[in-house]
């Protein structure tokens, strides 16, 4: 009797278990995480050693280091994104002592809401100077031509957003202000950057254009391309308020080729021209010219 009692309430219990799990609704899925971020860090080295060679030569050490960090938010009409390139490079030789090769930190940060299709009303703000003092070493190894904040650019205002896709983004603030900020007394004194002598700030309004592309060329489905990712981005200003005509351009590029897990070739390629920045002549002029820095390391590297 007792064999049997038990055997009906496991049958009962087994029943109503089931029925049970058949009227439950499905479980919702969770919905996407809100942030996505993404780093890089690099640290390329580089040695040449001689010791009685006949061919001829210097020795020389140096090394390049570079961190990019972005940090993306997305949750239903709402976007913010944000980005952080830091980098630095020295090299020494036996002859000229030590020398820095590269220098920067830029952070940009861009909020966006979403009134149609790829559209978005935004709001950007970018900042980009360096860590150390730049020297001319053609023209003085001992006299300094720019510093931490002299000079720095801030630049921020309204705008509307275009993102077609993960990869194309384009930013245009028609009404956006921009200072350049020298905040050194004798880089001051001396005009440098656009400031009148003796101020710090030149303070700009006009029309700013910004279009990044960010991508893994592995999705073009190029086989030769799929361990290489590139990331773009073109600056171009307009100032209404002082020769609309000549517009400012800064076109940064990196190119990045995966080795392996933890070996990489980074090529970055900086190209700028700024109406303000007077750039010295051997002949003693003075004037706008275009400028363009490229680094080209071999070295490890971390993704995160």
């Amino acid at each position: 009797m007792t064999r049997t009692i038990f055997v009906v309430a496991l049958f009962a219990c087994t029943f109503c278990s089931a029925a049970f799990a058949q009227g439950q609704p499905d479980p919702i899925p969770a919905p996407p995480p809100a942030w996505t971020t993404k780093g890089l860090a690099a640290l390329n080295l580089t040695q040449v050693s001689l010791t009685n060679w006949s061919a001829g030569g210097e020795s020389t050490v140096g090394f390049d280091a570079m961190l990019n960090y972005s940090a993306d938010y997305k949750r239903g009409r709402n976007i913010w994104n944000n980005r952080l390139e830091l980098a630095y490079g020295m090299t020494r030789t036996d002859l000229n002592g030590t020398r820095k090769t590269n220098d920067k930190i830029y952070f940009a940060s861009g909020y966006g809401y979403e009134i149609s299709k790829s559209i978005y009303l935004s709001f950007d703000l970018s900042f980009l100077t360096q860590f150390d003092e730049g020297f001319d070493y053609k023209v003085s190894p001992d006299i300094y031509i720019s510093k931490f904040m002299a000079p720095a650019y801030l630049a921020l205002g309204p705008g509307l957003k275009w993102i077609p896709n993960k990869y194309f983004t384009v930013n245009l603030s028609p009404a956006s202000w921009r200072g350049t900020f020298v905040l050194n007394d004798m880089l001051s004194d001396l005009g440098a950057f656009g400031v009148k002598p003796g101020k710090h700030l030149l303070s700009e309004f006009g029309a700013n254009l910004k279009a990044e592309v960010k991508c893994d060329l592995k999705d073009t489905g190029i086989e030769a391309l799929k361990n290489f990712s590139l990331y773009s981005r073109l600056e171009l200003y307009s100032n209404y308020l002082d020769e609309m005509q000549n517009v400012d351009v800064r076109w940064d590029v990196l190119l990045n080729m995966k080795i392996n897990n933890w070996f990489s070739t980074n090529l970055t390629t900086n190209l700028v021209y700024d109406n303000d920045v007077k750039i010295a002549q051997k002949d003693g002029s003075a004037g706008p010219r275009v400028q363009f820095k490229e680094v080209l390391g071999v070295g490890i590297t971390v993704n995160f």
